[in-house]
């Protein structure tokens, strides 16, 4: 099993200055979580969405964070596809720019960008955005597969050689972000990896593998978008790790409402949110969140919607919040169900930066070894 982070840059209040240091505070998490055995760093592309997600460039983050760490993998955790966003052969130029000065150590995520802020910004179609990104996933691995590249479909490119050639040959591992059960259907259709974001859980996490693996099972060869079939399955672990187990969840917990309410301003239309005074306790936190559940479930209701976990699932809060073994506990849920990398959230809007630095510290000292030991005793 593999251990990763994802960032998203995200901040309470966003004064320039704030933001530059929350950037600045990403970097040094990724370059610390390679020397505690962290085996992959992701950075997500948002744009616009202020406070949820200040990560606009992260081929520059990842590029920076490359140039300061040896052998920890890069991934975007994901790249916007739609062509308004970036035209595919950027994508792949980037991409294995990177592979070249990181010696070959990038994985690409690809996503549609769909918030209605982001769309705006770029002049997006919605009914675009899912055949957009499956082509740009075809474009650019194909792309790199061959000498001399040309394409004819919604866009008509080349021949030409895409410059340079990325040192992962053909290409690097194709990953697609996933939070529903057709987006999972789709990635293991087209023989690619699944990044697993939300927060509903071991229970959700185990639905949603059992999705994918039969997918796997029952795809053919006609819609795999390359020769190199990846069926990696990764899953969001949300976590906070301290000494002091209360104050970890405490931390946890007021980082996930913020998150949530991040997530329910920029794509439900909720008010923006705020920051919570350290008086707040677990407690508190966790009861905004069961009564933000609560309203969503019932306004989903009136409209004769099912509340389904992709849904409401920001509004749980029980993950890996706690000390060592609370984590240990809670990832070996992760192990059984089998999935092949967690992906620890650490960064939230009102994490400070030591609980997140400790956390880390916390995880490369007893988590990751714990399962280690188990690997090489199996």
């Amino acid at each position: 099993m593999k251990f990763s982070m994802i960032f998203e840059a995200q901040l309470v209040d966003p004064t320039p200055e704030r933001e530059r240091q929350v950037i600045h505070d990403c970097v040094e998490q990724a370059v610390y979580a390679e020397e505690m055995g962290f085996d992959r760093i992701w950075a997500v592309e948002h744009h616009s969405l202020t406070q949820y997600a200040h990560m606009s460039a992260s081929e520059i983050f990842l590029t920076w964070v490359a140039a300061r760490t040896k052998k920890i993998r890069i991934g975007h955790g994901v790249v916007t596809m739609p062509f308004g966003y970036q035209h595919p052969v950027r994508v792949a130029e980037r991409a294995a720019m990177l592979d070249v000065l990181s010696g070959g150590r990038v994985d690409i995520g690809a996503g549609r960008g769909a918030t209605k802020q982001e769309m705006r910004m770029y002049g997006v179609n919605p009914e675009d955005t899912y055949p957009q990104m499956e082509e740009a996933l075809r474009i650019f691995s194909a792309a790199w597969r061959e000498e001399q590249f040309e394409w004819h479909g919604s866009l008509d490119i080349g021949p030409g050689a895409i410059l340079p050639r990325p040192v992962q040959d053909p290409h690097p591992p194709l990953f697609m972000a996933c939070s529903k059960h057709d987006t999972l259907k789709l990635a293991a259709e087209l023989g690619i990896g699944a990044l697993v974001m939300g927060f509903a859980g071991a229970d959700d996490v185990r639905a949603m593998r059992k999705v994918y693996d039969e997918a796997i099972a029952t795809r053919g060869t006609d819609r795999l978008v390359s020769t190199e079939v990846n069926d990696h399955f990764s899953a969001l672990c949300p976590t906070i790790v301290l000494d002091d187990a209360a104050a970890a969840l405490r931390i946890g917990t007021r980082g996930q409402r913020f998150f949530a309410e991040s997530i329910a301003h920029w794509y439900g239309n909720a008010p923006a949110p705020t920051g919570y005074s350290d008086d707040e306790g677990a407690e508190d936190h966790v009861a905004a969140m069961t009564r933000g559940r609560e309203e969503l479930v019932a306004k989903l209701h009136d409209a004769n919607i099912p509340a389904r976990p992709v849904d409401t699932g920001t509004y749980n809060a029980e993950h890996a919040y706690g000390d060592a073994a609370t984590a240990i506990d809670y990832v070996e849920q992760l192990r059984q169900i089998g999935v092949d990398e967690v992906m620890c959230l650490i960064q939230m809007g009102t994490v400070p930066q030591e609980a997140c630095m400790e956390t880390i510290r916390q995880w490369g000292e007893k988590v990751i070894p714990h399962f280690r030991a188990l690997e090489t005793s199996s």
